[in-house]
């Protein structure tokens, strides 16, 4: 309820004038600073509590704009997860919120090129129809338009375009063989009627969709949509509130993915850029927290704690820390 009460007072017209004019002299002075101070400690936790100002002071939208291989690391511990996985196994995998498809064709044309003998069955799903027929057509103009305002094509290299795409006139158009078994499906990922369309998954891939909603909505949504990921199955969750991420972590016992846990923090430099003054943006990694294994974790294998004692102790032991 105080959350509540300060969220409301935060946003206030006259209090919100008041923490604006706040926000931008800081900003104008944080950009004076060198780069080397901004990453000591102690700035970098007055980043996280302006950071918590900007949340509170700015409202949240969604947004449509994405990259091709946004997020390097995240794909190789993809990679890294299905090393195990019996030849010609069948591989269920959901991109949640997938939006212009970009994320979706960059995990295919990774899992296809070191593994073609998994067979794969994708489901790619977001709430807009509209953007969901730029992402099943697969044809890319290097030009931003209304709905896909990002450059799509800055983080991927030429050998890979030559891999994936045909030309199509001024555009690029992904290759027949990249886009089979992909079902696209029209669905809200809050919904927890969704389990019943695409059933249990090996992986869930919820990033950069979270951190656009209000923490409450953010949560319950997060609850909800894990419960795609099949017992030892993985869940990729990158781009939202590194707080609410860790609350509901800590709160289900999820087992965070440590390896690369570093690389796949800072695998996408926009958020990290845009930090502190954006809400999106994503804070440095602080080793020196206590619960940064869990807090920076990006990937959670789900499931598998509940017949850990030790590990459900270790977890309880966290919660009551934080």
């Amino acid at each position: 309820m105080r959350k509540q009460t300060l969220v409301l007072i935060c946003r206030a017209r006259v209090f919100r004038s008041c923490v604006g004019r706040f926000l931008r002299v800081n900003e104008w002075m944080w950009h004076q600073l060198p780069s080397f101070v901004v990453k000591r400690r102690p700035i970098s936790l007055y980043g996280v509590f302006l950071h918590s100002l900007v949340k509170l002071h700015s409202p949240r939208t969604q947004v449509h704009g994405t990259f091709f291989f946004r997020n390097r690391p995240e794909l190789q511990m993809m990679l890294t997860l299905l090393k195990d996985k019996p030849k010609g196994a069948t591989l269920r995998i959901s991109v949640l919120a997938c939006s212009n498809g970009a994320e979706v064709y960059s995990i295919l044309w990774i899992i296809r090129s070191a593994r073609p003998d998994l067979k794969v069955v994708f489901h790619a799903v977001d709430i807009s129809e509209e953007i969901l027929e730029i992402a099943r057509a697969g044809r890319y103009s290097p030009e931003a338009n209304d709905l896909v305002n990002s450059p799509i094509f800055d983080r991927i290299t030429e050998k890979e375009i030559q891999g994936m795409f045909d030309p199509d006139n001024a555009k690029l158009r992904i290759k027949s063989w990249l886009k089979e078994g992909i079902r696209w499906e029209i669905g809200d990922a809050a919904d927890p009627k969704l389990l019943e369309i695409v059933g249990e998954q090996d992986i869930v891939v919820a990033n950069k969709f979270l951190c656009h909603m209000e923490p409450e909505n953010a949560e319950k949504c997060l609850r909800t949509l894990a419960r795609l990921v099949k017992p030892g199955g993985y869940l990729f969750v990158s781009g939202v509130d590194v707080q609410v991420r860790t609350k509901v972590a800590l709160d289900l016992c999820w087992k965070p993915v440590r390896d690369l846990i570093y690389e796949m923090h800072n695998g996408d430099p926009s958020v990290r850029r845009d930090w502190p003054w954006r809400y999106w943006g994503l804070e440095p990694f602080d080793k020196k927290r206590q619960d940064w294994k869990i807090r920076y974790a990006s990937v959670f294998q789900i499931g598998q704690l509940q017949q850990g004692t030790a590990e459900l102790s270790c977890c309880s032991s966290m919660q009551e820390s934080q």
